[in-house]
């Protein structure tokens, strides 16, 4: 799998910041058959950082409805990315 098919997109949240400017942790939407090995290469090779632990979640889909049709909302995975003391990521 390449590492942009890895990474989907970062996640920029209120809790997110707070968590990368106190415990230099970032969060990611990532492919949901991405391992943690995958996910440490593909953030290290994209943003040069050194990174020392990777927190995954799968996020289930939430029921919505539109007028009388019900329907669900995808499912998808997170991780959260603990960066080396020294490194740091300049998309947010």
């Amino acid at each position: 799998m390449n590492d942009f098919h890895v990474i989907i997109r970062p996640l920029v949240t209120e809790q997110g910041m707070h968590f990368a400017n106190t415990r230099n942790a970032y969060s990611f939407e990532v492919h949901p058959k991405a391992n943690k090995i995958q996910i440490r290469n593909a953030v290290e090779r994209l943003y040069n950082v050194k990174v020392t632990d990777v927190r995954t979640a799968n996020v289930r889909g939430k029921p919505r409805r539109r007028g009388r049709h019900f329907g669900r909302t995808r499912n998808w995975k997170k991780a959260v990315v603990v960066l080396h003391e020294d490194s740091h990521i300049d998309v947010f």
